[in-house]
C-alpha cells in the first residue's frame, strides 16, 4: 500500500468508539516493529516522526523507510510529522512525501495559534495531506521541546470549539492532563473534557503522552472521543532495556543485529499490546 493520511482511519475510529495508534519511529528497526505488529493484528497505524527524527535520520531515509514499510503492509499506515514546529518544517514535509502533518503552534496566543493552523491546512488541504493541530500546552519533553508542569495548560471546551470551527483541522489534540514522558506521579487525565469538546466538534480528538497512562484511563478517554494516541516513551524503553539485557549478558557481543534484532521484538509486542489495548485490532 501507499502512505495514507489520517482521515479516514480517525473518523472511523471515532465512529466506532476505537483508537489508532500513533507510535514514533526513530529507526528501521522501530519502523519494522511498529509494522509487522500492525498487519499481524489487522490494525490501521501511524508511523510518528518528530524534527528531531528527521535531523538525526535524514528526510530521505525517514521517507524511504516509511514508504518501504507502507509497500510491504496489508493495512493502512501513516507517515505523520510529529509536533511540527513552523510552516517552512510543514512545507519541507509535504514536499518530501508525508501522508499527515501535525502543526503545534500551541505555544502561541490563540489567535496566532488559529491563523497558522488555517494556513498550514490550506496548503496541506492541497495536497492531499491531512492536518493535526494543537490546543493547550502538554507537560514533559517531546523532541528538543520542554514545557514545565507548572507551565501545562487545558483549554476549555469554548476554545476548542472555536479553534476547530476556525481551521478545520483533521484532527485536534487537546491538553487534558497528560505529559510527555514518564510520569512521575498518577496523572490526572480529564476524561470529561475529552467527551465535552468531542461531543461538539467533527475531528476526532488526538490525546498525546499515552505512555505511561493506566488501561482503565486510556479505555476510559476512547470511551469519550479519543480516537488518536500518541505512545513513544514505552517503546524506547522497552528498546533500551532489551538490548540493554542482551548486551550485560554478552558484553563482547560484536553484531549489532542480535541486540538490535532482540530490541526490534520488544517494540512488536509493546505495539501489539497497546493495539489491543485501543481496540484498532482486526479493523481491516
Amino acid at each position: 500500500m501507499s502512505l495514507v493520511p489520517i482521515t479516514d482511519m480517525l473518523q472511523d475510529a471515532k465512529k466506532n468508539h476505537y483508537a489508532i495508534g500513533h507510535f514514533n519511529m526513530i529507526n528501521m528497526e522501530f519502523a519494522q516493529a511498529i509494522c509487522e505488529a500492525a498487519n499481524e493484528e489487522q490494525a490501521p497505524v501511524i508511523l510518528g516522526v518528530g524534527e528531531a527524527t528527521i535531523k538525526y535520520m535524514g528526510m530521505d531515509y525517514v521517507i524511504s523507510i516509511a514508504r518501504c514499510a507502507a509497500k510491504r503492509s496489508r493495512v493502512p499506515v501513516a507517515l505523520h510529522l510529529d509536533h511540527g514546529s513552523s510552516f517552512p518544517v510543514i512545507v519541507q514535509c509535504i514536499r518530501a512525501g508525508f501522508s499527515s502533518v501535525m502543526i503545534d503552534g500551541s505555544h502561541y496566543p490563540f489567535e496566532q495559534n488559529v491563523e497558522l493552523t488555517k494556513k498550514v491546512v490550506e496548503l496541506a488541504h492541497a495536497a492531499g495531506v491531512s492536518v493535526e493541530g494543537e490546543l493547550g500546552s502538554i507537560a514533559g519533553t517531546e523532541d528538543d521541546v520542554t514545557v514545565e508542569e507548572k507551565d501545562a495548560q487545558l483549554p476549555t471546551v469554548e476554545e476548542a470549539v472555536s479553534f476547530w470551527e476556525q481551521t478545520k483541522v483533521n484532527a485536534l489534540a487537546v491538553a487534558v492532563g497528560t505529559a510527555h514522558g514518564l510520569y512521575r506521579a498518577e496523572p490526572n487525565v480529564r476524561c470529561d473534557r475529552i467527551a465535552d469538546i468531542s461531543s461538539r466538534v467533527d475531528a476526532p480528538l488526538v490525546l498525546h503522552g499515552g505512555s505511561g497512562v493506566k488501561e482503565d484511563i486510556i479505555q476510559q478517554a476512547i470511551s469519550a472521543g479519543a480516537a488518536k494516541i500518541n505512545v513513544n516513551t514505552e517503546n524506547q524503553v522497552a528498546f533500551a532495556e532489551s538490548t540493554r539485557t542482551v548486551l550485560d549478558h554478552k558484553p563482547v557481543i560484536a553484531d549489532a543485529r542480535d541486540f538490535l534484532r532482540e530490541g526490534r521484538d520488544a517494540i512488536k509486542e509493546t505495539v501489539r499490546a497497546k493495539i489491543r489495548l485501543f481496540g484498532s485490532n482486526n479493523r481491516v
